[in-house]
């Protein structure tokens, strides 16, 4: 059990059946009245964020997340293939868990499953891929006065927004966590 006066950012608890993990707390002391614990925490498998005081002697359950280092195999329909890199067991995972990786998800590419109690509860992707650009518009002479962009499609399938220097055939590394082009990947 944790005591709410004991939440940190970072510390994943359980209330009312659901998984959340702490983003932001304040421990406040009024002058009047009794002291609080001011938070903000989301929710693991939803991500809905959420903000409201606690008493600091509240006690909840205490979560353990696992996370295993897995390698992505294939997918069938709305399932995806997922192998422990120690052990080569493979997981299936439904499309609804990885929905917002999906545009940057290849095959073979290392990723952390996150579980509780034999339940797979998210993916997660590493915060920066390298992806080839597949098709993209070439870029207009003289078109560079203010900072101007085009969109591309990488090996994936996703569409973004790069600089004009951009060209099909070149490598770019995405954040994953924006979906947005941050340069072109060395070598």
């Amino acid at each position: 059990m944790i005591s709410a006066g004991d939440f940190r950012n970072g510390v994943n608890f359980e209330m009312d059946g659901q998984l959340y993990t702490v983003v932001e707390f304040q421990h406040v002391k009024p002058g009047k009245g009794a002291a609080f614990v001011r938070t903000k925490y989301r929710n693991i498998r939803t991500g809905a964020v959420v903000e409201h005081s606690f008493s600091p002697t509240e006690k909840f359950e205490e979560v353990y997340l696992n996370r295993n280092d897995m390698q992505y195999l294939y997918n069938d329909g709305n399932l995806y293939y997922f192998m422990n890199t120690e052990n080569f067991e493979q997981i299936p995972v439904d499309k609804e868990l990885i929905a917002d990786g999906l545009p940057y998800l290849k095959e073979n590419m290392e990723v952390h499953m996150v579980s509780h109690k034999g339940e797979v509860i998210s993916i997660e992707l590493p915060y920066f891929v390298e992806l080839l650009v597949t098709e993209c518009e070439p870029g207009v002479r003289g078109d560079t006065a203010t900072n101007a962009t085009k969109t591309c499609v990488v090996e994936t399938g996703a569409e973004l927004r790069v600089p004009l220097f951009i060209n099909q055939g070149d490598v770019i590394r995405i954040d994953t966590r924006t979906g947005t082009y941050m340069e072109r990947a060395k070598g």
